[in-house]
């Protein structure tokens, strides 16, 4: 279809109502394009719709289909100041009688994404309770522009099932909900309870336990903090021994908490056997281990795999050379500044299949791919790091994809600042901070993305 100014529409199908599925929408809308989005859930969030009735058949997540979708806490909260976090045209303000801190709560981003939603229509482009169970090309057609989708869900709470044809599909299905388990000598037989990250919600079933938690990530420092305070011992199973300021602090402080190297075994008495020799009897395991890439439901026919949690090949984290524009991937980078770059990605995609823009041609693509695989291997980072950018200058350089604002100088001191002070101070650095985060803030309010925009939620 063509619109009225000349551009290429399309009827694209969007996978998941969280935010890059939300601004996906948004832009789709914004290019003229048809857009039906398809979420599990009752409501809109993605992994900041908290759920606290986890799965209990399935503590450690093996199972591709768990019933929940969300791995946040109850005591979660944002790692970086609200002021960094907002689309470009909607920030992240305050509001009364709600949540005001500047590392405010999971809900609170929740209410966030409510009320985006609601400012720009969103929600009547939602279709609720509904399951994606097969995605698929069409058995006609050519690979790449002119491909056509199947898409097959099913209403959560029914027998209904729909069949449905697009010109595109564009997966937003965030990368927090697959759990991503070691390999540990013992782990199947090992009889006492062990759990996920994924499925931990609150502190009080592990009151007076023994209990190993595998991985001081952000959650296994967060939820070390916070079970420490009813568990009898915590013990911290960590990669390296060598840790921030702010974790030795918090460590030091707490008695009945300590750093271990990592697991050699498990027994079925109970004993968990450090690479030390070291041995404690536990109660329980949290493994805080991180996340796979999963899409169950997608039939590509090899094209696109999933290889030690490298998606690929994907063109910029985002197209599928053979099958570009019409399969294409939001939200698949980590270590970022998410949702101005969810955002920058949903403009780049609507625009390419408006025919705005124009990607390289395949072999440019899977070239540049190539180029990119390169250059991490020689970097020294693993294949299933892939996907961990931590460099500004590659969200600005993708930006200009589709003439997206590139991050604000500001946007990217305050998120540093965030980081170097949780490295100091890991319990405290949510509620203070120096002479010199005052100052960038104040720039940040007094910046077109809070000023000029005229969209202030």
């Amino acid at each position: 279809m063509v619109s009225e100014q000349g551009q290429a529409t399309k009827n694209v199908c969007v996978i998941g109502a969280g935010p890059s599925g939300l601004v996906a929408a948004r832009e789709l809308r914004k290019e003229g394009h048809t857009a039906v989005v398809l979420e599990q859930n009752h409501d809109i969030g993605g992994q900041w719709l908290y759920e606290p009735n986890v799965e209990k058949e399935d503590p450690l997540g093996k199972n591709k289909f768990l019933n929940v979708h969300s791995s946040v806490y109850d005591s979660l909260r944002i790692v970086s100041p609200r002021e960094i976090m907002g689309f470009t045209d909607f920030p992240f303000v305050s509001k009364k009688n709600r949540d005001t801190r500047r590392f405010p709560g999971h809900k609170e981003l929740w209410l966030y994404l409510k009320d985006f939603c609601e400012y720009f229509g969103l929600k009547e482009m939602v279709r609720f309770n509904t399951r994606v169970e097969y995605v698929g090309m069409l058995d006609y057609g050519v690979f790449g522009k002119d491909l056509k989708w199947v898409v097959k869900s099913k209403e959560k709470k029914g027998e209904k099932r729909v069949e449905e044809v697009f010109d595109a599909v564009i997966v937003a299905t965030g990368h927090y909900s697959q759990p991503r388990l070691p390999s540990i000598k013992g782990m199947d037989a090992w009889k006492r309870k062990q759990i996920h990250s994924h499925v931990y919600r609150v502190p009080e079933p592990f009151r007076n336990e023994v209990v190993v938690i595998v991985g001081n990530s952000l959650s296994g420092q967060d939820i070390s903090m916070e079970i420490v305070k009813v568990a009898k011992e915590v013990y911290l199973s960590a990669k390296s021994l060598e840790v921030t300021e702010g974790l030795s602090k918090v460590i030091s402080k707490h008695r009945n908490l300590h750093l271990y190297p990592q697991i050699q075994s498990l027994h079925e008495d109970g004993r968990v056997e450090f690479e030390d020799g070291s041995c404690v009897i536990a109660d329980t395991i949290i493994y805080c281990t991180g996340y796979s890439y999963a899409f169950p439901f997608l039939d590509t026919k090899g094209i696109v795999g999933v290889d030690d949690n490298r998606v690929g090949p994907l063109f910029e984290h985002t197209f599928p050379p053979s099958l570009a524009p019409s399969l294409s991937f939001i939200g698949i980078p980590r270590k970022l500044i998410g949702f101005p770059f969810f955002e920058s990605q949903a403009k780049w995609i609507a625009q390419v299949l408006s025919e705005k823009r124009n990607l390289p041609s395949y072999d440019d693509m899977m070239l540049s791919i190539k180029e990119f695989y390169r250059s991490r291997e020689l970097a020294g980072i693993p294949v299933s790091d892939t996907h961990d950018i931590a460099n500004f200058e590659y969200c600005d350089k993708y930006a200009d994809y589709s003439e997206s604002p590139h991050l604000e100088e500001w946007r990217k001191q305050l998120c540093l600042s965030a980081i170097v002070n949780s490295f100091t101070n890991l319990e405290t650095y949510r509620d203070s901070w120096d002479d010199g985060d005052d100052e960038l803030l104040q720039q940040a309010l007094q910046s077109p993305h809070f000023t000029q925009l005229g969209v202030q939620p």
